[in-house]
C-alpha cells in the first residue's frame, strides 16, 4: 500500500500540496488525477524519495521505505543513450541487486512482454518515444516491485503498445501489486482504475471508487468531473 499522510509542500510562496492524505491499496490500480499544476508531480517525487515534504509523509508498504519494493516510471524516461535496450534493463536490475541467470531470464521476459525484441540490441538514443517509454517501464519492473508509480505511462505509445501496457497493469493488479498512476486520458482511467484521487490546487478535490465519485459529485463521467475541477482551479488562480 502507498499511503499519504497530511503531505504539505511549498516552493517558496507557492503551496504545491496542502495536507494531502490518501491510500492506494495493494491489489488495485489507483489513478492520481488533476490539471497541470495540481500537485501530482510533487506527490510522485515525494513518494519516490526524490524530495521531502515540509509536513507529513508518504509510506510505501508496511515499513514505509521505498527502497526495495518500489518501481518508478517518470514522465520523461531519461534513458542512457549509449546503452542498448538489453543493457539498460540489465543495468537497472543489477542496481537492484539482481545477478546471473535470474537477471538474464527476467530481462528476456520483459523484452518479450513489451514487444522489444526487434530493438533489443539498439542503443537507447535511436529509439522512438514509445519505445523509450517501454524501456523505462521495463527498467522499473525488472525487480518485480510490489509498488509501482507511473507518471503518464501511455504518453507517446501507439494503440498496440497501449493495449499491451493495460494488459500488463491488469496482470500486476491480479498478482497483488499496488499501482499508482497518472493520466489525462479519462476513458483510460475509467477502464483501469479501482480508485481515483483527483487533485486541484494542491488539495484533494475527489477520492474514491470511480462510480462513487461520480455519484457524489453529480456528474456522468470522469471527464466531466476533471473539467469542473480544472475550471475551479483556474478560477481560484485568477482570484
Amino acid at each position: 500500500m502507498i499511503t499519504a499522510l497530511g503531505v504539505t509542500k511549498r516552493y517558496g510562496a507557492r503551496l504545491a500540496l496542502d495536507a494531502v492524505s490518501f491510500a492506494a491499496p495493494d491489489g488495485s490500480i489507483t489513478g492520481l488525477l488533476g490539471p497541470n499544476g495540481a500537485g501530482k508531480t510533487s506527490t510522485f517525487r515525494i513518494a519516490s524519495g526524490l524530495m521531502r515534504p515540509d509536513v507529513g509523509r508518504i509510506d510505501i508498504g508496511r515499513n514505509g521505505s521505498a527502497a526495495a519494493t518500489l518501481g518508478v516510471l517518470p514522465h520523461v524516461p531519461g534513458l542512457y543513450g549509449r546503452l542498448t535496450v538489453r543493457e539498460h534493463i540489465t543495468y537497472f536490475g543489477a542496481l537492484r541487486g539482481m545477478r546471473g541467470g535470474s537477471l538474464d531470464t527476467r530481462v528476456r521476459e520483459l523484452i518479450d512482454q513489451l514487444d522489444l525484441s526487434a530493438a533489443a540490441d539498439f542503443q537507447a538514443r535511436t529509439l522512438s518515444q514509445g519505445q523509450s517509454v517501454e524501456v523505462a517501464l521495463a527498467s522499473a519492473l525488472v525487480h518485480k516491485p510490489q509498488h509501482l508509480i507511473l507518471d503518464e505511462p501511455t504518453s507517446g505509445l501507439d494503440v498496440m503498445s497501449t493495449r499491451a501496457l493495460h494488459a500488463l497493469l491488469r496482470s500486476l493488479r491480479a498478482e497483488g501489486a499496488c499501482v499508482l498512476f497518472s493520466s489525462h486520458v479519462m476513458h483510460e482511467v475509467a477502464m483501469l482504475c479501482d480508485r481515483v484521487v483527483m487533485l486541484a490546487d494542491g488539495r484533494i478535490a475527489a477520492a474514491g471508487a470511480p462510480g462513487e465519485v461520480l455519484e457524489r459529485h453529480s456528474v456522468s463521467s470522469l471527464e466531466e468531473l476533471f473539467v469542473a475541477v480544472s475550471r475551479t482551479s483556474s478560477d481560484s488562480g485568477r482570484s
